[in-house]
């Protein structure tokens, strides 16, 4: 009983960022990680376009990409390369990638819950000078070409903070092909920002609007509400 009271003691709550981790090494990594080794091998069998970076504010905003792959966080890097952090789900944290997300920034989140630990981060992230946050609504990665099954925290984390919102529609990576003779194409689109003081079904609803409209993929949100509705 005493050493596995002793254990639990010792557990590290991955949805508490540390604050000494929002500094320039983090950033210096996420700065060579992105640019000088994922992104020069993606290349080598993907071309990368990105557009719309003239929509990105100068003001702190919470970057919200869908999500249809784990190259998705350095393609949001990629759009907006500014001091950054990452929502990652915590199932995530039990796996070997969790040293590989926690370098780069990334804290847990229950996405049937909003936690203290999870608020109080947020909280600390925009007490800083210059870091940013990244939510993927979708709260997992889908390969459907659908946007759907969108999870509400990232509104509330995006009232609390009263951080705007800015979509980000990434696609070519829904399957993995490394074939250096057939090049794909991974697009990343950048929208506009969406305002914190609408309400959370319109936060929703363009987010949904705008990254169908960027990535392509059917907006099957307004089915899911219609479907969710009594007769």
């Amino acid at each position: 009983m005493a050493n596995e009271k002793d254990t639990n003691e010792k557990e590290v709550n991955y949805a508490r960022i540390d604050a000494s981790r929002l500094n320039w090494k983090t950033y210096l990594w996420q700065l060579t990680s992105t640019f000088l080794i994922v992104l020069p091998i993606t290349r080598l069998f993907y071309k990368i376009t990105v557009k719309g970076r003239n929509n990105v504010p100068k003001r702190r905003i919470i970057v919200a990409p869908n999500h249809i792959s784990y190259f998705d966080p350095h393609l949001s890097f990629t759009a907006v390369p500014r001091p950054m952090t990452f929502m990652a789900k915590k199932e995530l944290f039990e796996t070997k990638m969790r040293d590989a997300i926690i370098s780069l920034g990334a804290f847990s989140v229950n996405r049937e819950k909003l936690e203290i630990a999870t608020i109080r981060s947020v909280k600390d992230i925009f007490k800083t000078k210059n870091w940013h946050l990244c939510i993927f609504p979708q709260g997992g990665i889908r390969k459907d070409r659908k946007i759907h099954d969108i999870k509400g925290g990232f509104v509330a984390i995006a009232k609390m903070a009263k951080s705007d919102i800015l979509p980000v529609g990434i696609t070519g990576t829904e399957e993995i092909k490394w074939d250096i003779f057939h090049r794909g194409h991974i697009k990343v689109n950048i929208g506009t920002p969406i305002s914190w003081k609408l309400s959370e079904q319109e936060i929703i609803d363009q987010w949904c609007d705008q990254v169908s409209k960027l990535t392509g993929y059917e907006n099957a949100n307004h089915t899911e509400e219609k479907e969710e509705q009594p007769a």
